[in-house]
This record gives structure tokens, sequence and C-alpha cells, in this order.
């Protein structure tokens, strides 16, 4: 989910293509294709229609009762026993209890909001660079902002740079640290190739040796 974030994040917000993404994230073009496409991973999506033979005359009625249960107290909603009950004493239904409580499970589920709680401790922070089209003298170019932020407080520091290379990424943090007064207890970073040289088949990240002295002066 962070990873889909992220992608969604670089794209939309920090305008770089699908190409660029791809290669700074080490996924496949496909991959970025599809997590562009859904504002929220879609899983699983099933091709083909779910055949419940000795069901699918019944499902209206099924619905309509869990339609009306949600105008009713909790305690007096149907149960999936009692709706299998229901079924077969009212309506005829000649079925077994188990597919009728998969389908009054699977209605349930889908029905339901789902929220994704985001909560960031105090005194951590994230890092990263973007870039963006900007008027220097007139003259329109591209320029690469370093940017450090704060999720528990939303505070961020942004710096512009010519170029995303290794000088800009040190540069950044030194202001960045100065600017908020504190160096945070940790940094959440991408794997650029300007911090990250190797990611080993164990997925631990080996740090380039310049961004590696930066991380062991505290």
């Amino acid at each position: 989910m962070e990873l889909y974030l992220k992608v969604r994040r670089a794209h939309f917000q920090d305008g770089l293509s699908g190409r660029r993404i791809a290669r700074d994230f080490g996924i496949s073009r496909d991959s970025v294709a599809k997590m562009l496409a859904y504002s929220q991973p879609p899983g699983y999506r099933r091709t083909a229609e779910i055949k419940r033979p000795k069901l699918d005359a019944y499902v209206d009625q099924i619905d309509q009762w869990l339609a009306e249960d949600k105008a009713r107290p909790r305690k007096q909603r149907h149960t999936a026993k009692r709706i299998f009950e229901r079924l077969r004493d009212e309506c005829g239904f000649d079925g077994g209890c188990t597919i009728v409580k998969d389908y009054v499970r699977t209605k349930k589920r889908s029905s339901r909001e789902m929220f994704v709680p985001l909560r960031h401790p105090p005194g951590h922070a994230q890092a990263d660079f973007g870039e963006a089209l900007v008027l220097i003298g007139g003259v329109e170019q591209k320029a690469y902002f370093f940017a450090l932020d704060l999720p528990h407080s939303d505070a961020c520091y942004v710096r512009a740079y010519p170029a995303a290379n290794t000088e800009a990424w040190l540069d950044g943090h030194v202001h960045a640290f100065a600017f908020f007064g504190v160096v945070p207890q940790s940094i959440l970073y991408d794997n650029d190739r300007c911090l990250v040289s190797k990611i080993l088949p164990d997925g631990t990240r080996q740090r380039t040796q310049r961004f590696g002295a930066l991380s062991n002066t505290g």
C-alpha cells in the first residue's frame, strides 16, 4: 500500500513520467500503469460471474431483507442462519445453509465502508525529490526540488536545485535540519540511486558512500 501511494504521488503530485517512476522504484511499467489507473488497489478481480444454481432465484429476496435490516436495531437484524430458515420455510428453498451463509457474508462485507488510518508518530520525517517547470529570467526550465516533511505536524521544508544529484540531496538535508532546528529520529526515503547503491536479495539497502557518511554523523 505504501509503494502504491508513493507511485501515485510521484506521478500526480510530482509530475514524473511512468518510465521514470518504473526506473526509480524498480518496478515494471505495466505495474506503474495499473497503480495510476485506480485510486486504490483493486486487488483480485473476478472475470466470470459466480454461479449459484440453487440460490440465484432467491438473492433478490435476501438483498431485500438485508436492506430492510439497515433500519432496524442491530439485535433485530437477520443472521445468516435466520435468512436460511426463512428461505426454507417461506420460499421453498431446498439448498444448504452454507451457500446462504457465504452469500450473506460476502454481501455484508461488500457493503461496509473501509478506512485505512494514517498515523504518523512525532519525530519522524520523509524526504524525496520532485520536479517542476519554472520560469527563471523569463525562460521556462525544469527545476528539481528537495522536500523534507514531518507528517505528524505537516511541517515541510522545500529547496530547489538544478539537478537531483548527490550534492543536492546532502545540501537539502543540511538546510532542512537548520530550518527545523532538529534532526529527526528517522527519515523515510525512496530507493533513489543517489542514496542506495544496491538492494541485496534479502531486501537490505546498501547506502552509497557519501549518503552513508551523512547518516553516521549523528
